[in-house]
């Protein structure tokens, strides 16, 4: 299927984010190309090598990218259409497959087992699973997602990877956090994946050509924006936050982080690092200047690290 165009204004939005020609033009190469196809091994299950193993058997021939994770794995050859989904393995919860570029906020957010955790817009459970993967199971996640649908998926993939010390909310991200506020409940660290525009995955959703439009970017600023003020105040001191997005909208990362840091005095950035390729955040878009802290959050781009787009940001309380 032909890769369509982007939108003018999307295109004129990227080419500013993007301001060399070679770098724009890579950067829309990549999107005719489809994204690898990646795994991540549920380790409460089995390990790396007992897996990579059992695939081995199936003909697949599996890489493993980065050496500190190899947990994080690549099918590097064509395997039958659906099959990652299919497979024995997959359904007995050995393995969940997901784009690489979406294990990254986990890995900056650093579950341990001792802690308690919010994932404030959690299904489908990619993130979910894999922060319960950290924290061996034990001491409680909390996961959020107000779509009664898409909590329902949530649970199944909870179910299937064997993850026993989660609750499954359903409410809206700002509600819960009000009600758990009241009633005095702190949280070592919190994911706020926020919902998004999606600019960043244009390589694997022909829908997000057709469904971008700005209104809707400065209406999910806006949310973002919110809901990122709420969580933050549901965090123990000295305790972090990280916000993702799949996104490369400026208004929906840098100038969210911007405004929390403008609002909140007891909020500090911290730096990232990643085994990807992580360009910093801008400081500058159209007529407004944001911190120049704001660099230390993360930019990943598909032509960087033939991944899908992601933007992520680490931010901790300090009193």
């Amino acid at each position: 299927m032909k890769t369509p165009e982007l939108k003018p204004l999307l295109a004129e939005r990227m080419k500013k984010l993007l301001p060399n020609e070679k770098d724009f033009e890579s950067f829309l190469e990549i999107l005719k190309k489809p994204t690898q196809n990646s795994i991540r091994v549920n380790t409460l299950k089995i390990s790396p090598e007992e897996l990579k193993t059992r695939l081995g058997k199936k003909g697949w021939i599996i890489k493993q990218p980065y050496k500190e994770y190899p947990e994080i794995m690549i099918v590097e050859n064509t395997i039958a259409p659906g099959e990652l989904g299919r497979s024995l393995e997959h359904l007995l919860g050995y393995y969940y497959v997901q784009e690489i570029a979406s294990m990254l906020p986990v890995l900056v957010l650093k579950p341990k087992p001792h802690e308690t955790i919010l994932d404030l817009c959690a299904a489908p459970g990619s993130k979910t699973t894999q922060i319960a993967s950290k924290m061996n199971n034990t001491r409680l996640i909390i996961a959020n997602d107000v779509n009664l649908g898409r909590r329902r998926i949530l649970a199944t993939n909870l179910e299937r990877c064997g993850i026993s010390n989660t609750i499954i909310t359903r409410k809206q991200g700002f509600d819960l956090c009000k009600k758990l506020k009241q009633q005095g409940f702190l949280f070592d660290k919190i994911l706020l994946d926020a919902p998004c525009s999606g600019e960043g995955t244009l390589r694997s959703s022909l829908a997000t050509y057709k469904m971008w439009n700005i209104k809707s970017v400065k209406n999910l600023s806006n949310i973002q924006k919110a809901l990122l003020a709420s969580a933050i105040e549901l965090l123990k001191p000295n305790g972090e936050i990280v916000y993702s997005t799949c996104t490369h909208s400026p208004e929906e990362n840098e100038e969210v982080i911007d405004f929390i840091l403008k609002k909140f005095d007891n909020i500090k950035i911290e730096s990232i690092q990643l085994p990807v390729k992580c360009r910093p955040g801008i400081i500058k878009w159209g007529n407004k200047d944001y911190s120049e802290d704001v660099e230390k959050s993360c930019r990943i781009y598909p032509q960087d690290n033939n991944t899908e787009g992601f933007f992520i940001a680490k931010l901790r309380r300090v009193k």
